[in-house]
């Protein structure tokens, strides 16, 4: 299958499931959860799903829920999109914003050191 098909699937997959969490679910948790990219593996069986919250401290256990109801999100998700197979879900916690302001910290007490020189 071309890669751009593959994309497309998985920022389709992405927007779907956020769509999903956001208007379909009744958990407060699920609401407070931002989609931010999904990856999906070459013969469409597999996608991960990256998600962000807006309490970090739950993640792991908004994880293991969104896990646990990836059967259901998966079933909604075949109904909505056209693929011959629809790919198991699994979900996982988007590190990447917390490395980039990570990065922004360290940048940031780099230049205020530089002024105080």
């Amino acid at each position: 299958m071309s890669e751009i098909k593959i994309k497309r699937i998985a920022s389709q997959i992405a927007k779907e499931v956020s769509d999903i969490l956001q208007n379909e679910s009744r958990d407060y948790n699920f609401k407070t959860v931002t989609i931010t990219g999904a990856d999906v593996t070459n013969d469409l069986s597999f996608a991960k799903v990256y998600f962000t919250a807006i309490n970090d401290e739950d993640k792991d256990i908004i994880k293991k829920e969104l896990n646990e109801a990836a059967g259901y999100i998966r079933k909604e998700i075949a109904e909505r999109i056209e693929v011959r197979h629809t790919p198991k879900i699994t979900f996982e916690y988007d590190e990447s914003i917390e490395y980039g302001n990570n990065i922004e910290r360290i940048i940031q007490s780099l230049h205020d050191e530089n002024e105080e020189v």
